[in-house]
C-alpha cells in the first residue's frame, strides 16, 4: 500500500459525539431563537429577547450595557441564520473543544464573539464603516469564525466537503476564502452586510491569535500538540491526555501518548484509531480543565 492510500493522508472531517459545551451552545442558540419567535407579536420586527440582547454601539458602549458583547451571540435574525451557525458549531466546535478543554473552549468562543462586536465598533469609530451607532448586531458567527480559523491553524490539511457549492477543499483554503469574502464585502461595500462581515473578521482575528498563542488563555506550550513529563521525585503523577497545546501525562504512559499526540500533530485527529480516540476522550472527560 502506497503512502497516498493510507487513511491518515486523506484527512477528513467527521462527526463524533458532541462534547458538552458545543452541544449546549447549539441547544441554547436554537432554543433562544424559537422562544423569541414565539414571544414576538404579529407586526413586530424584533422579539423581546432580540430587542433586549442585540449589540448596538449606542447602548453597549455609550449607555453602559456592556453585557450586549455577550448576549448578542445567542440571538439570531431568522431560521436560516441560526441553522447555518449551528451547522458550523456542529462540525468544527468539537475540534476546538477537545483541543482547549471545555472550560477554555467556552471562554475562547465567547471572547471571539465579543471581539466581533469590538471590531465592528472599531471600524465604525474609524469611519471605515458608516456611523451606525443604532445598528443591531446579532448572531454567533463571530465566535464560529474564530473556531473555523482555529481549526485551520491546528489541522490545516483537514478536508471539508461543502454542501453548496458541492466541492471539497482543505479547511485552510476554506478559511482563506471566507476571510477574503468578509474583507471584500467591507472594503467594496458588497452584500449589504458590512457590519456582520466586520464581526466575522474580528472573531477570526482573535481566534487566530488565541490558538497561535494559547498562553493568552493560560495554556502553556506551542500550537502543535506535544506532551511533556512533569518532574517529580515522588510517585508518578495522575495523567491527562487531551487535545491541547501541552499535556501532562503519567510517566508509564508517556511513550504511547507521545506517539498519539505526534500523530495528531502531523496528520490530524481523524488519523487516530478508535482505541486512540477512546484513550484521549476518557482522559479529557476525567480532567476537563
Amino acid at each position: 500500500m502506497g503512502t497516498s492510500d493510507r487513511d491518515y493522508t486523506r484527512e477528513r472531517a467527521a462527526t463524533p459525539s458532541l462534547p458538552p459545551v458545543t452541544k449546549w451552545l447549539i441547544i441554547l442558540n436554537v432554543g433562544i431563537f424559537f422562544v423569541d419567535l414565539f414571544l414576538t407579536k404579529q407586526g413586530q420586527e424584533w422579539g423581546p429577547i432580540k430587542h433586549a440582547g442585540a449589540f448596538a454601539i449606542q447602548s453597549a458602549i455609550f449607555e453602559g450595557r456592556i453585557w450586549e458583547f455577550l448576549t448578542f451571540q445567542f440571538i439570531h435574525d431568522n431560521l436560516g441564520h441560526v441553522a447555518f451557525n449551528c451547522v458550523g458549531l456542529f462540525f468544527f466546535g468539537p475540534w476546538m473543544e477537545r483541543w482547549w478543554g471545555f472550560r477554555r473552549f467556552l471562554l475562547f468562543y465567547l471572547l471571539c464573539g465579543a471581539a466581533g462586536a469590538a471590531f465592528f465598533s472599531l471600524l465604525v469609530f474609524t469611519h471605515i464603516l458608516p456611523d451606525s451607532f443604532q445598528t443591531g448586531l446579532v448572531g454567533a458567527s463571530a465566535g464560529i469564525y474564530g473556531i473555523l480559523i482555529g481549526v485551520a491553524v491546528i489541522a490545516p490539511n483537514l478536508r471539508v466537503a461543502l454542501l453548496f457549492p458541492p466541492i471539497e477543499m482543505s479547511i485552510r483554503t476554506l478559511a482563506m476564502v471566507v476571510l477574503a469574502i468578509a474583507l471584500g464585502s467591507i472594503l467594496l461595500s458588497l452584500g449589504g452586510n458590512e457590519g456582520g462581515e466586520a464581526g466575522h473578521l474580528g472573531g477570526a482575528i482573535l481566534g487566530f491569535l488565541l490558538v497561535k498563542f494559547p498562553v493568552l488563555l493560560g495554556k502553556g506550550g506551542a500550537t502543535r500538540l506535544r506532551s511533556v513529563k512533569r518532574p517529580s521525585p515522588g510517585p508518578a503523577p495522575a495523567w491527562s491526555a487531551k487535545l491541547r497545546p501541552r499535556t501532562v501525562i503519567d510517566l508509564e504512559a508517556s511513550t504511547e501518548i507521545d506517539r498519539i499526540l505526534d500523530k495528531i500533530s502531523q496528520h490530524g485527529f481523524q488519523s487516530l484509531t478508535d482505541e486512540e480516540r477512546d484513550l484521549l476522550r476518557e482522559a479529557s472527560e476525567n480532567h476537563p480543565s
